[in-house]
């Protein structure tokens, strides 16, 4: 029998990502759709302005939106609210007992709270019995990183474990779907490049500390790496590119570089997953590659691509990476985050 699932935030962008990928689920079916005050009351298809590609599941078109008090009877629940709207809502269903996988930066960086990546640190789970301790609560929140955080991270994880990572400069060059719909205006967004997006620098510098710490004791201590990040807003519709500088503890042979991302598989892989890309890091060997428009679908938008790895005369080597921030770094990340839980029994209909 399949879990039902409910999705908050359900009209937005990022909420059409999580109704796109859950059609025709193997473990999920969606049974509840949640929205705002002004989407309440309407039929999906009435109180939504569809921004995919792909046309509207059928299935979602006639469902009735319901509003972000109501009461669900679903296990899991999915949220793709805004920041800041999202704490509250997370916090009463967790309390009344639902798993919510949550794509909101509000609960990220509390100690008792799983900021997972499932290839990265699966075994942050055990920060749940922790968070239900504390708080009183048979539900859990467990949270996905910022987009930009996501594909550096999971390159950082292979790395840092073979040769000890210690500083990175990232400088990212951000999609505008990142900014949700409709985002920025086209006259900002044309023949520009932003050099600016609010409270996105600070995240990218202190997200994969806590992802690639450790859980001691059921705290976790973060990784000692200083992060330094220039976060800029690009017209792309879809994918996050990123140029990083690494030092290691240990300087690594460029070709134990390569070979450490290209065979780097983990947990989601060895469970087979159904959302899981069977290679989660994608080593390109042309010079001009990844690039968004190519690339950015890779492992069914899931996988990290990697190119232009080359020494680096500031820190040890840099490369190039890209990640679809729509998929991997939001709605697809919190749907593998609930399909590891689903398969180590922490979720159950």
């Amino acid at each position: 029998m399949k879990i039902r699932v409910s999705v908050l935030g359900a009209t937005g962008t990022v909420g059409q990502r999580f109704i796109q990928l859950l059609e025709g689920h193997p473990w999920f079916e969606l049974a509840a759709l949640v929205g705002s005050e002004r989407s309440a009351g309407r039929t999906y298809a009435e109180a939504t302005r569809w921004v995919l590609d792909a046309p509207m599941p059928s299935e979602v078109k006639g469902m009735t939106i319901l509003p972000d008090d109501a009461d669900l009877d679903t296990p899991l629940v999915f949220s793709a609210l805004p920041s800041k709207t999202a704490g509250i809502i997370e916090q009463r269903l967790a309390r009344a007992g639902h798993i919510v996988c949550s794509n909101a930066s509000d609960h990220r960086m509390e100690p008792d709270v799983p900021l997972l990546i499932p290839e990265v640190n699966p075994e942050h789970l055990a920060l749940i019995d922790v968070q239900r301790a504390r708080r009183g609560w048979s539900g859990a929140i467990v949270t996905n990183p910022n987009c930009t955080a996501t594909g550096p991270t999971m390159l950082l994880r292979p790395l840092h474990d073979r040769f000890g990572v210690t500083k990175l400069l990232l400088m990212s060059m951000q999609a505008l779907s990142g900014a949700g719909y409709p985002g920025i205006p086209s006259y900002d967004a044309i023949d520009n490049v932003i050099p600016y997006i609010g409270g996105e620098e600070p995240k990218v510098e202190t997200e994969p500390q806590k992802m690639l710490g450790v859980v001691r004791d059921g705290v976790i201590v973060p990784i000692a790496c200083t992060i330094s990040a220039h976060c800029n807003r690009v017209p792309v519709l879809e994918g996050h590119l990123e140029c990083l500088s690494i030092g290691f503890a240990q300087r690594p042979e460029l070709e134990e570089v390569v070979e450490t991302l290209r065979s780097f598989r983990s947990l989601p892989q060895e469970l087979n997953l159904p959302s899981a890309p069977a290679q989660p890091i994608i080593v390109r060997d042309e010079p001009d590659r990844p690039q968004p428009r190519r690339d950015r679908e890779a492992g069914r938008g899931m996988s990290t691509t990697v190119g232009r790895i080359r020494p680096c005369s500031l820190l040890d080597y840099k490369l190039v990476c890209l990640s679809h921030n729509t998929i991997r770094g939001a709605a697809g990340g919190s749907l593998l985050n609930a399909e590891l839980m689903y398969a180590q029994g922490l979720v159950k209909a």
